[in-house]
């Protein structure tokens, strides 16, 4: 099911959490973003009631606990944010997109190696009209 809104910062860190461990407890997931930042069981309560809310969570139950499970895989949510971020912020360019990244990290020689095969991946591949380059 595609969420009908993107998550905010917060909540891509609690999905973290549940991409990682396939499913949490409210306690599991506090504990663990706790080691990174400090934050409020309760709140990640709200939090993950919220995201059910919009899509991003869902829960059973196992005696009084809710557990939770993310409804969207790691990969489409990437794909999703970056595809907003693409179009709200590069208008569309690539180009503009991975030099922005580069300028940020500086790249790994195996980072920099895996940019190249997709490169070269991308420049071997069909267009999107079904004609090769």
């Amino acid at each position: 099911m595609e969420p009908k809104q993107p998550p905010t910062e917060r909540e891509l860190e609690i999905l973290k959490v549940l991409w990682d461990r396939g499913e949490a407890t409210v306690r599991e997931v506090y504990e663990e973003m706790g080691r990174t930042s400090p934050v409020v069981q309760n709140t990640v309560q709200s939090f993950l009631r919220t995201m059910e809310d919009k899509g991003l969570v869902r829960h059973r139950v196992e005696g009084r606990t809710f557990i939770y499970q993310p409804t969207v895989p790691r990969d489409e949510t990437a794909q999703g944010l970056v595809s907003r971020l693409l179009q709200r912020v590069f208008d569309g360019a690539v180009d503009q997109l991975v030099q922005s990244a580069l300028s940020l990290k500086q790249a790994s020689p195996d980072e920099l190696a895996r940019l190249e095969a997709l490169v070269a991946e991308a420049k071997a591949a069909p267009d999107q009209q079904g004609r090769s380059p």
